[in-house]
């Protein structure tokens, strides 16, 4: 069976989610994630919140509260506004489990041991008041490669270079505004130039990337350097070698922890559904060992150096796959990403998403508001896919009304009212013309080009295709004029009933099809419509999440025992929906008159939510 690992970059656990976030990690990895499912494919799809590092050790600090509460207190946000989505993971989890850190020192003690983690002392920045540590992204200033103000002390989002913050020109602490003070620290570096060779090689095959994200990857290897993997922090990983594990402040740098991830989640998802250890080990090897397993990571386009240098440069080095010490360790050859799908950045009525400047829209907030399926629409038309683009309180309502409402809910309406005046049922199969003949093959066509365009991440084509069936179906009733002969299906002129019953009846399997085709990327709306035509097998559009208990691990060192902690995990079992083709409808189906499926939305909204902006910049400009 194909089996596909799909891994959806982690949200850090500093706050809620907003409308930018999910824009780049969340819909478009459901999308795929659920048309993979309905192909037959054995899909794992993964994540969690990303909760160590500064950030939040400094605004816990602010609250005077632990770290951990900290954490928790936005894992149970983040969670729900996923729930909300209708995001589908296998298993939604976290950093601060004991399965994580278990995992993460494997991974690190394999780097360690083949000779890819290299002791140097380097240059760190600290608070010149408190002598905090600061992390590389709360330093900015003039990137000294080609002259960006706002470059940050890991990287320049203009030219895409890693930095370190001592390279900064004029560099500045976002905490207080005040330059920073350097001094010299000792750390381990992942000794990236020698793995540089292997990771040209590999990003050479890639060669169905995204153009954007390849030319930036392969950018990166032209000026490798070392990059450290621990911080002066005492919030994190521990350091698993014998000096450093008791050190109080040194802990394993937060990108490290954050990416091995992906491979903590699909051991634990592993070891909550199954008992024994071979067991456990066969069903997450499955998709990380074997090379015929495709694996997909999801993310923004301020992620990839991560996931298309760091991450892939760890599974070489700790599978033995690089020039130095060859030595496999427990979990084996683990493979590279198959493709780092990046999205570009989402901005707000022209301006970057900023919580402190006021210029943002919460998942909750907007869910509150409006229908969580017109959201997944307009990300999906509208969003960043490959290149950047503008959220626009007009352009939403634009899209909604005239898209989704006008086209799409407009024809199931049309049609379910005709249906359930005339006949109260799907009508008997009857005698076809051609022109229902050409609508069927098109749509049932659609399966092959909308489900090809999805494989390749191309989402934003595909639901453009997919409108355009919509159209063509709404094109075929102008053609037939049902609503001309649903008068006659009363009388007894059976001629014009039987031709009312063939084209309602080509427009029901239409839907239908569509609906099916909808539902991967509309699966509240889908589930609405299926309904409506008497189906009962709809898709698991997300039931809330699951309080689980944390999974204890051996290996884990023995001051981190967090084993009587509960938190929310998304799960489920997603393999009951339809399956990606067409399904026939059934003959004698009762149809009554139906509700409304989109919410058509007033212009009005247009200057209350850019009031709200006002208000908000307002309030985030008192404080």
């Amino acid at each position: 069976m194909k089996r596909v690992l799909v891994c959806v970059a982690w949200p850090y656990a500093n706050g809620p989610r907003h409308v930018g976030h999910v824009a780049g990690f969340g819909v478009p990895s459901d999308v795929y994630a659920r048309y993979e499912r309905a192909k037959g494919v054995d899909v794992l799809m993964v994540s969690g919140t990303d909760e160590h590092g500064t950030p939040i050790l400094v605004q816990a600090e602010q609250e005077g509260i632990e770290p951990q509460d900290f954490a928790d207190r936005y894992n149970a946000v983040i969670v729900q506004d996923l729930v909300n989505l209708g995001l589908s993971y296998d298993l939604f989890t976290r950093t601060t489990t004991t399965n994580h850190y278990a995992t993460v020192q494997e991974l690190f003690l394999g780097l360690y041991n083949n000779g890819y983690m290299v002791k140097k002392t380097q240059m760190s920045a600290v608070d010149a008041v408190t002598g905090r540590t600061l992390p590389d992204r709360y330093i900015e200033g003039t990137c000294p490669l080609c002259g960006y103000v706002g470059a940050r002390g890991d990287q320049c989002d203009s030219c895409g270079q890693q930095l370190d913050p001592i390279d900064l020109k004029n560099p500045l602490s976002k905490i207080d505004g005040k330059p920073p003070k350097f001094i010299p620290s000792e750390h381990l570096f992942l000794d990236l130039p020698s793995l540089s060779q292997e990771l040209r090689k590999w990003l050479e095959t890639r060669t169905a990337w995204r153009p954007n994200v390849l030319k930036f990857s392969l950018g990166l290897l032209d000026d490798l350097q070392m990059r450290a993997m621990t911080r002066d922090i005492d919030w994190g990983v521990p350091i698993p070698l014998d000096g450093w594990r008791d050190l109080p402040t040194k802990r394993l740098y937060v990108w490290f922890d954050a990416v091995v991830g992906y491979l903590s989640a699909s051991i634990e998802w592993a070891r909550r559904k199954y008992k024994a250890d071979v067991e456990i080990k066969d069903a997450w090897q499955a998709f990380w060992t074997d090379g015929s397993a495709i694996s997909n990571y999801f993310m923004g386009k301020d992620n990839i150096t991560f996931h298309s240098q760091i991450w892939p440069a760890e599974l070489l080095g700790y599978s033995g796959r690089g020039p130095k010490r060859q030595n496999t360790h427990e979990f084996g050859q683990l493979q590279l990403p198959t493709e780092v799908v990046s999205s570009e950045f989402l901005s707000m009525e022209g301006e970057k998403f900023s919580s402190s400047r006021g210029v943002v829209i919460y998942v909750k907030d907007f869910l509150d508001r409006y229908q969580v399926d017109a959201l997944r629409y307009y990300i999906i038309v509208a969003g960043p896919e490959t290149s950047d683009s503008d959220f626009t309180w007009s352009d939403f309502l634009s899209r909604t009304n005239n898209e989704l409402v006008a086209a799409w809910g407009n024809l199931v309406n049309r049609v379910a009212n005709m249906l359930a005046k005339s006949f109260g049922e799907i009508p008997d199969v009857q005698i076809a013309e051609p022109v229902d003949l050409e609508l069927l093959k098109t749509v049932e066509d659609g399966f092959e080009v909308v489900g090809s365009l999805i494989e390749k991440h191309h989402q934003k084509q595909a639901m453009s295709q997919l409108m355009h069936l919509v159209a063509s179906a709404n094109s075929y009733i102008s053609t037939t004029e049902p609503f001309k002969l649903k008068g006659a299906a009363l009388g007894d002129k059976e001629k014009t009933r039987g031709r009312l019953a063939q084209i309602l009846r080509t427009l029901v399997q239409v839907i239908v099809d569509l609906n099916t085709m909808f539902a991967v990327f509309l699966p509240h709306s889908s589930n609405a419509i299926y309904k409506i035509f008497g189906g009962s097998k709809g898709v698991d559009a997300g039931t809330g999440p699951e309080v689980a208990a944390v999974l204890p691990h051996a290996q884990v060192v023995e001051d981190l025992d967090n084993s009587a902690r509960s938190y929310p995990i998304i799960t489920g079992n997603y393999s009951g929906g339809l399956s990606w083709q067409r399904h026939e409808v059934v003959a004698g189906t009762p149809v009554e008159k139906p509700e409304l499926v989109f919410k058509k939305l007033d212009v009005s909204i247009i200057d209350e939510e850019l009031r709200r902006i006002q208000v908000f910049r307002r309030a985030a400009d008192e404080v």
